[in-house]
């Protein structure tokens, strides 16, 4: 054995007890660690084992043995047992190897003339085996995912580790049955808190949930509304872009352009609407979908600007369609104005006199300010609309039908709708 090899053996016992102290310092998860010598003696055994097997491997480049990942599998179940969450396994997992090399660069500053090709040699073996040991115990921590929770939080943390970029999604997607796609249309269902006392409904039961997992085979995760928050429905939909029949294709020999990213108001794979349509037929309350399109790299972006769009998105009883960047753009950019969303509530605020005034003016901009279909889709005679948007010129000075009135008040509509105001 080298020098640089028995230097870290040497080292073995101390570095354990130093990892094991930094679980137990940084992550709260292991906090057991200080009360729990059982638990705190376990760990330490394990940190010892993988070290002096690093050191015993390392110097000829040999791999793990079955039985070496065997017994990593077996530390990444028994963590999943005690309740280990993603978050907390990447964290160790990221500790573990920031303070590997730590000690190897300690070991490499100890010596008065080390070799160079020790050093090239270990972290060689480290990037291949290391991949190898984190592939079984995500095995080892799936495995025990797969007997201690239900199918449904089993998919919704796929959802979470594709979120995240964790390497266990592959684990997690083969246990529950998917694929993990590309490319992704990442939809967020908003469902508003409840009002208030007395009316906490809206839980959409775990069977509806289920009953979706099933029938999309789609990862889903459902997060319920609180007092102060909303519910969200996230889908994570896979987009399989299929040429268009009919359309002409490139011969085979000619250069193909480089991929434009997809525009925000393109269509949604129609599997995205039938979902949401699902989904609201188990909600007692309007809801406002948002979503977007992103690759894998990029879910936790889409996540944030779908969820975005979602509560600038008018609450309905069942969305026609979930709305994208292009459908609420205005209204994101007022948001993030506070006196121009001030001045918008306050046009809003002249409208309640009126009968449904900001009912009726979503009916006729969704219409395009056609009378006629405007007043059956308000089961309304055309005079009476005629008479509230006389109401609204009143109240507010703007004319609806004017280029003012469509540029101001659909966007008084649309935040309205939203339940941006209460």
């Amino acid at each position: 054995m080298g020098d640089l090899f028995a230097e870290l053996a040497r080292r073995a016992s101390s570095s354990a007890r130093r990892e094991v102290d930094a679980y137990a310092r940084e992550i709260p998860e292991f906090g057991i660690l200080d009360t729990d010598p059982r638990a705190r003696a376990e760990t330490m055994e394990y940190a010892v084992w993988l070290r002096h097997r690093t050191s015993e491997l390392a110097p000829t480049g040999a791999e793990l043995t079955p039985t070496d990942l065997a017994a990593i599998a077996a530390m990444g179940e028994s963590r999943a047992n005690t309740g280990l969450s993603l978050d907390a396994r990447q964290r160790v997992l990221r500790l573990h190897t920031e303070l590997m090399l730590r000690e190897v660069n300690e070991a490499t500053d100890a010596q008065d003339d080390g070799d160079a090709g020790e050093l090239v040699r270990l972290l060689g073996w480290f990037a291949a085996q290391g991949e190898r040991g984190i592939a079984a115990y995500c095995q080892g921590f799936v495995s025990a995912l797969r007997r201690r929770l239900p199918y449904v939080e089993q998919v919704a943390l796929l959802v979470r580790a594709l979120l995240a970029g964790d390497a266990m999604a592959d684990e997690l997607a083969s246990a529950v049955g998917m694929e993990i796609p590309a490319c992704c249309a990442v939809t967020v269902i908003r469902v508003p808190p409840p009002a208030g006392p007395g009316t906490e409904r809206d839980r959409a039961p775990e069977a509806e949930i289920e009953a979706l997992l099933k029938q999309y085979q789609v990862p889903l995760m459902w997060s319920p509304p609180t007092a102060s928050t909303p519910g969200e429905l996230i889908a994570l939909t896979p987009l399989n872009p299929a040429p268009t029949p009919g359309a002409p294709t490139q011969p085979p020999e000619a250069p193909q352009p480089p991929k434009a990213p997809q525009p925000p108001g393109v269509p949604q794979p129609p599997e995205v609407l039938d979902l949401i349509k699902d989904f609201t037929r188990s909600l007692a309350t309007p809801c406002a979908a948002g979503t977007t399109t992103a690759d894998l790299p990029g879910l936790a972006t889409a996540l944030d600007r779908a969820r975005r769009i979602s509560r600038a998105a008018p609450l309905r009883r069942s969305p026609a369609h979930p709305h994208t960047t292009a459908d609420v753009f205005v209204e994101l950019a007022v948001a993030d104005v506070p006196f121009v969303d001030a001045w918008l509530h306050t046009l809003a605020h002249r409208l309640t006199p009126g009968p449904d005034l900001l009912l009726t003016l979503d009916a006729y901009y969704t219409h395009d300010m056609n009378r006629t279909t405007t007043a059956a889709a308000l089961n309304v005679h055309p005079r009476t609309l005629d008479y509230r948007l006389r109401r609204v010129r009143e109240l507010t000075g703007i004319a609806p039908g004017s280029t003012h009135g469509v540029r101001v008040l659909s966007s008084v509509v649309g935040r309205g709708l939203s339940g941006a105001w209460g």
